[in-house]
């Protein structure tokens, strides 16, 4: 293929998804590795070890990849496919072996080094500094100082953890993808939500490439996707198609051809050796090495106060809900495939709203312009759908947003793809970076964001209706995105989330949930889909206090995989006779009130830890829900109803969180925020006092 004609090569303005074919990527991808190596030769031939001469160089080769092997990894997330595997397979070691080129290259490493022994590094900014202290640092995690057969060593296993996520990643899709139960018996829907029985019947309609289904006579398809199986746990009378439907989805990914068991102890193996080669106790230690916390004695010593305080509610809760299956005439033991079922009943009874009640309130277009309205009211930015008819895209669901500022001027631009596509996309929401903002060719490039949520899909002529699970998912991501698209960083590893250390990415995004209880938000947010009603006040309030439901059993349930993630990184023994499975469940009946079900495989789909970024990282939505929380708090100290106190912290929070990133360590971003360091007071007011 001759590279003028492939789109991938383009590298200009927009990537090219509407030309863009999985057989572009093979030859587009070989073509930049071999520029990019080009480029690190005459770089490492000819060091100069200042920031202009080293460093700026090599920010350069990240925009090459942005174009390719971030299009691919960002294709392989949102339109997933057999061909887009294969490329990526073939292109995997190439990209690696690339990866390590650079952070194992001596003549850089010692550049780097000289750089900080100069007079100009006193006089760099920070962003400037902590980039220069951090490419040190990896490059001594990426095994800089191993040699001979240790360094062969290493590089196989770092090859071969790039392959393990990646397969681990596909199994999780296809082990969803697979699953189907079909429901036909009428009193087997009956009590389902409206817009279960609509998505289950357009799901059963598409499935079957039919028309014989409708919402309310079936047939109904349940699949694994989120907007299919939370609500059917919730609603489905039937305590043997609630078993089903569990067993399969904490069974995803454990068995036949998806069976992740095995890949799941050699990815405990190989980073676990290729920790102790560098030099670490066990891969924990490797982990915390680069994060806020730095030490498991430090996140052990937030689990304590926060279990501590937790066990009391986490009690009461469960009491609750027995009492109610006992009152309605359940006299078994509850399961954990009763729990949803009756905890829903439970929440009905106290709040007195259901899903039907609440989904018509927040279509999908009144929700975002209400996000947007807040972002506007704290930040004083605003956002708006992009004039452009030649924007491509990879789903026709799929919108592009510019943010301008005050001044109007246009700062940053998002994709935003906010349904659930189970055929081929992956599960659960995430923000990525499509382009970081920088200085490229002496121009400054805004950032541009992906973000991704699996919502409710518009059903028949009716727009998209939220569950205020959904509205709180597309607050959280987009808080990543803010993060993202407001920083005044101009050097790309410091722009944005990149730099920030792990267990503190999660502040801005759980920072922004906290709004969805917000009165202001919630008007601007909401009103009913028929007749534009604004939200009843009554079904305001009940929501407000329904945010707290179960908190002490969500609380102890990230816990539990927090330290199911910690221990299988440190002092677990993948070779040895306990199971991971075994493992989990003996952390989650230490830690939780409500025992796993004895059959939960759940880890065989925890893609978080063993395909994402937080192998032994876990934590850190517990210890950014920490900081989130007490971020929070400075808004109620201001006074959530003083309009000018709120725009004046909302910029301060904006100058410092949004705007630093990476730029500065995160206690200090924080404190320059709250004038303080940070504490869980706010976090367990938030989450557990039911009268705040």
């Amino acid at each position: 293929m001759l590279q003028q004609n492939n789109p991938l090569m383009l590298r200009e303005d927009l990537p090219r998804f509407d030309l863009i074919k999985p057989e572009h990527f093979v030859p587009a991808l070989r073509t930049t590795f071999s520029e990019i190596k080009e480029e690190l030769i005459k770089i490492e031939n000819n060091i100069i070890p200042t920031w202009e001469g080293l460093c700026k160089p090599l920010e350069d080769l990240e925009v090459p990849l942005e174009y390719t092997w971030g299009v691919l990894e960002h294709l392989i997330s949102v339109k997933n496919s057999a061909e887009l595997r294969t490329a990526l397979q073939e292109c995997l070691p190439d990209f690696v072996e690339l990866t390590l080129q650079i952070s194992q290259s001596k003549p850089i490493y010692e550049g780097l080094k000289q750089i900080k022994q100069t007079k100009e590094y006193k006089s760099y900014n920070d962003a400037k500094k902590r980039i220069i202290d951090t490419k040190i640092k990896l490059a001594e995690q990426a095994g800089i100082a191993l040699e001979g057969e240790e360094k062969k060593r290493f590089n196989e296993i770092f090859n071969k953890l790039q392959r393990l996520g990646s397969d681990f990643s596909n199994n999780v899709l296809d082990s969803t993808k697979k699953f189907e139960l079909v429901v036909n018996n009428l009193s087997d829907a009956e009590g389902w939500p409206k817009a279960l029985k609509m998505l289950a019947s357009q799901t059963y309609n598409t499935k079957h490439n039919s028309k014989e289904s409708t919402p309310d006579s079936g047939p109904w398809s349940i699949t694994l996707d989120h907007p299919s199986f939370q609500p059917f746990m919730q609603n489905c009378k039937n305590r043997e198609l609630r078993f089903k439907v569990y067993n399969a989805f904490v069974n995803r990914a454990a068995s036949d051809e998806t069976d992740n068991t095995k890949l799941i102890t050699e990815i405990l193996t190989l980073r676990n050796e290729s920790a102790k080669l560098l030099g670490y106790k066990n891969y924990a230690e490797f982990s915390l090495d680069t994060k806020m916390a730095k030490t498991p004695e430090k996140v052990y010593q937030m689990f304590d106060e926060l279990e501590k305080e937790t066990k009391v509610f986490a009690e009461k809760e469960h009491s609750e809900i027995q009492k109610i299956a006992a009152d309605s005439g359940f006299s078994e033991e509850l399961k954990q495939w009763d729990i949803p079922f009756w905890a829903e009943r439970l929440r009905e009874k106290k709040f007195n709203f259901t899903e039907d009640d609440v989904r018509p309130y927040f279509p999908f277009p009144k929700v975002l312009d209400g996000l947007f309205s807040l972002c506007e009211r704290l930040f004083g930015i605003s956002i708006k759908k992009s004039t452009r008819t030649d924007i491509p895209k990879w789903h026709p669901d799929v919108d592009f947003f510019d943010i301008f500022d005050e001044s109007g001027k246009a700062i940053a631009h998002f994709y935003l793809d906010p349904y659930s596509r189970p055929s081929e996309k992956r599960g659960g929401a995430w923000m990525n970076i499509c382009a970081s903002r920088r200085i490229y060719k002496g121009k400054l490039r805004n950032p541009i964001i992906y973000i991704e949520c699996n919502g409710t899909p518009p059903i028949e002529h009716r727009p998209s209706l939220m569950s205020f699970f959904e509205v709180n998912t597309l607050f959280h991501e987009f808080g990543h995105g803010l993060q993202g698209m407001l920083t005044t960083i101009n050097e790309s590893e410091a722009a944005g989330v990149n730099g920030i250390e792990w267990d503190a990415v999660e502040l801005a995004s759980q920072f922004m949930e906290n709004w969805c209880v917000n009165k202001p938000t919630m008007i601007k947010m909401s009103e009913h889909y028929k007749t534009k009603a604004p939200i009843p006040n009554d079904l305001f309030e009940k929501l407000k206090s329904a945010k707290k439901f179960r908190a002490a059993f969500q609380m102890q349930r990230q816990i539990a995989f927090a330290k199911t993630d910690l221990y299988l990184h440190s002092n677990y023994d993948p070779s040895g006779s306990e199971s991971v499975f075994d493992a989990y469940k003996k952390i989650a009946n230490e830690s939780c009130i409500v025992k796993p079900y004895s059959d939960d495989r759940f880890l065989a789909s925890f893609s978080h830890i063993f395909a994402g970024g937080y192998a032994a990282g876990y934590y850190s939505y517990k210890w950014a829900e920490v900081l989130s929380a007490d971020a929070f708090a400075a808004f109620e100290e201001a006074g959530i109803d003083n309009e000018e106190a709120i725009k004046a912290t909302g910029r301060r929070y904006r100058d410092t969180v949004l705007a630093l990133g990476g730029s500065l360590h995160p206690a200090e971003v924080f404190k320059l925020f709250r004038g303080r360091e940070s504490n869980t007071k706010a976090l367990l007011r938030h989450s557990l006092n039911p009268e705040t």
